[in-house]
């Protein structure tokens, strides 16, 4: 399953974390409890580092959507013997609409398979690794599921279907008629937390329809734009939401880690974090697509993670963490041996401590092209970028790494990004 390309899979996010699911219904890639946290599924990576996968055992055909407006996905499997839709998502807090979206998600993956004709064989298959694959946790049978433990994490699985326990996998293999339909969810805890309780057949399928209407409810605010390719536009300012760590508002630069740039190449780098180069593309994509509220967050989150650095005369950082945390320290993963045997595996990015000077362009930019709905900052809020403009004059000549963080280059970096006015 490693060599599957990255153009198989499928996003889901709950606005704190994201999933990734193959064309095959397996989820390869779940990072809890946020897009930097440590992976409880990591097939994309690894064949051995974990992946839950639910599909037919003799698929003929493939297709899959985004059910309209929200980012829950259906994939449709045709058989030989009938047909039958998986639907996945990721759990918003209960009755979450609109600008709430992502506020409060439990953690939770949601799974609904249901035959729509004839009689399919599912073939169903668990197998948890937490910490990016190094623990196979312990999998206990409960009447409700199965509980997974190990390390820091605990993944409950709530299941009506009967499931074998070989180690550390589940597997199970289960035959549907046409109407019939079995849901699933998985909900992660920290080693110190208690399951409170599991979900019954009922709970998951409303659960799931609860997250589809608060998805809707946020692209019903998000309607304005009527250009060209409006549903691919539209469909993007979701996809911007489901990067967005939704308590602060920063977006990552993309959910996963250590995709490499080439087959068997070793610039692999961890790129779950925001770096201040992509904000005013990203907030010129924000406003595109109609989403002011979260080209507000997604700045007043920048902002605030840059201000002690002028403050103290320090460079400005090039990415931050989605808290806001300033070190990223970098480490190799040596469990893993890397899509399509591309090691390394790295978590955490060394070019935080990089110097590249181009990116106080690039928040000035940003400011730039906020600059009409700006008109009521704060004091503080103005003096900082006053600050910001005078270290980027008196440093832009000034040598630094280059804006492609290459390891050990030194370059002169192009400021482009300084021509605002």
């Amino acid at each position: 399953m490693t060599n599957l390309p990255i153009a198989d899979y499928a996003l889901l996010s709950d606005c704190r974390s994201a999933a990734l699911v193959s064309r095959g219904g397996s989820i390869d890639w779940l990072c809890f409890p946020r897009f930097d946290g440590p992976s409880v599924f990591a097939r994309l990576l690894d064949e051995q580092a974990g992946h839950w996968s639910i599909s037919p055992t003799n698929t003929h055909e493939v297709s899959r959507r985004y059910i309209a407006e929200t980012m829950a996905l259906e994939t449709t499997f045709h058989t030989p013997t009938g047909s039958v839709v998986l639907v996945d998502a990721m759990a918003m807090g209960r009755n979450e609409r609109g600008h709430d979206l992502g506020i409060d998600s439990p953690g939770i993956v949601l799974r609904s398979v249901s035959c729509q004709s004839g009689t399919v064989e599912i073939d169903f298959e668990y197998a948890p690794r937490f910490e990016y694959g190094l623990i196979y946790p312990l999998l206990k049978p409960i009447p409700e599921g199965i509980v997974a433990r190990g390390g820091a994490d605990i993944l409950a699985l709530s299941s009506t279907v009967d499931l074998a326990i070989e180690g550390s996998r589940a597997y199970a293999r289960f035959t549907l008629h046409a109407g019939e339909q079995v849901n699933f969810a998985v909900q992660h805890r920290a080693s110190w937390e208690t399951i409170s309780r599991m979900y019954t057949q009922r709970e998951i399928a409303e659960y799931l329809q609860d997250t589809i209407t608060g998805w809707r409810t946020w692209s019903a605010l998000h309607q304005m734009y009527e250009g060209p390719w409006r549903d691919l536009v539209h469909h993007s300012g979701r996809v911007l939401q489901a990067l967005m760590f939704r308590p602060t508002g920063a977006i990552v630069a993309a959910p996963t880690t250590s995709l490499p740039e080439s087959v068997g190449g070793e610039r692999n780098w961890d790129y779950r974090f925001t770096w201040i180069r992509d904000a005013c593309l990203t907030l010129d994509a924000l406003w595109v697509a109609a989403c002011p509220d979260e080209a507000h967050w997604f700045f007043s989150w920048m902002a605030g993670a840059v201000a002690t650095q002028i403050k103290r005369g320090a460079d400005l950082q090039i990415m931050f963490g989605v808290g806001g945390e300033h070190d990223l320290s970098e480490r190799t993963l040596k469990q893993l041996v890397g899509w399509r045997n591309s090691y390394p595996v790295r978590v955490g990015n060394g070019a935080w401590e990089q110097r590249q000077i181009d990116v106080y362009g690039e928040l000035l930019s940003a400011v730039r092209r906020l600059r009409d709905q700006l008109g009521g900052l704060d004091d503080a809020t103005r003096s900082f970028l006053v600050e910001v403009a005078n270290a980027a004059a008196a440093r832009w000549q000034e040598r630094d790494q280059g804006i492609w963080e290459v390891r050990g280059s030194r370059v002169i970096s192009f400021i482009q990004s300084l021509c605002v006015g």
